[in-house]
């Protein structure tokens, strides 16, 4: 899973790196999209997607995270914190969770998905 997710610490703060453009990734980005046909996922929606999934289930996540979606992967910025710390493996966990445990996430983007703000 180290491949998908990633969290680096440095004298910055920590980041969360998700690689959107994985295979198994790609697979679940499909299904999303037969769920929701604005669910085209590239960084940007990943991150739309996580930044709702936060909001209904992590706010304190939500509220610390820095995002920076790309093209082929979406990066999540905490502070160097112990809450930073905290708050940037939650959220690495939730992604890990996505990838291994997907129905989850389509249940959420059947739920929520009108309130997403996709790209």
């Amino acid at each position: 899973m180290e491949d998908i997710v990633r969290v680096d610490i440095d004298g910055n703060g920590v980041s969360v790196v998700f690689y959107v453009e994985d295979e198994k990734v790609m697979e679940i980005g499909q299904r999303l999209e037969e769920i929701n046909e604005n669910a085209y996922m590239n960084g940007e929606n990943w991150s739309a997607v996580l930044t709702k999934y936060l909001e209904v289930n992590d706010l304190e996540a939500a509220e610390l995270m820095d995002a920076d979606p790309e093209a082929g992967l979406f990066a999540a910025y905490f502070a160097l914190s112990d809450e930073g710390r905290d708050a940037a493996e939650r959220t690495a966990e939730i992604l890990r969770s996505f990838v291994t445990s997907p129905d989850v996430l389509y249940g959420f983007v059947e739920q929520y998905g009108d309130e997403i703000e996709w790209d």
